[in-house]
């Protein structure tokens, strides 16, 4: 009698690779893009020697809430929110690939979701990059593919600065100019 061979047989084919490669590529821009941020959340915050607690936490004084936060949390605030909402749009597309019961087609289009999805992270990251680098303190961008939102941490920003921005954000994505907003945070 011959023995029963337990040889484990693993089938991969083109959607396993694909679906890994993409899952990949998303790992490496989203931990570049942490550790090209060059602003650090800070764990706790305190304001005039007072301790006003950790991200997440509602503090309150005499019944309100505190409203009055640097503009460096809100970067590090607005940073963390678009990092949470692109894992999420990450966890839904893989949700969606993995899922048996879709056409060649639907794959196509939810891998090309993916790849634009990625494609936007990175350019956010060398935006950003570029706008810092000429010497503006902090920035966050967001684009979604037809739009584009800078928001500067500025104490006035001039016609001259918000086109020098606008040309940073123009040499790496393609946007109509009635699509761009910048906005200032002092």
């Amino acid at each position: 009698m011959k023995k029963a061979s337990r040889s484990f047989n693993l089938k991969i084919n083109k959607k396993h690779v694909i679906l890994a490669c993409l899952t990949l590529f998303l790992g490496i821009t989203v931990y570049a893009n942490y550790r090209l941020s060059k602003t650090e959340i800070p764990v706790t915050e305190t304001v005039d020697g007072v301790d006003i607690g950790t991200y997440g936490e509602v503090q309150y004084v005499n019944g309100t809430e505190l409203e009055s936060y640097s503009s460096d949390d809100y970067f590090a605030q607005a940073r963390l929110d678009r990092l949470t909402s692109r894992d999420e749009a990450v966890e839904t597309l893989k949700t969606v690939l993995e899922g048996r019961d879709i056409s060649d087609e639907e794959m196509a289009t939810y891998t090309m979701n993916a790849v634009t999805l990625s494609s936007l992270i990175e350019s956010e990251t060398a935006v950003e990059n570029l706008i810092i680098a000429s010497g503006y303190e902090d920035c966050v961008v967001y684009l979604d593919g037809k739009n584009a939102s800078v928001v500067v941490k500025s104490d006035g920003l001039t016609a001259s600065q918000a086109a020098e921005i606008k040309d940073i954000l123009l040499s790496e994505v393609s946007v109509e100019n009635e699509n761009i907003r910048i906005f200032e945070v002092k």
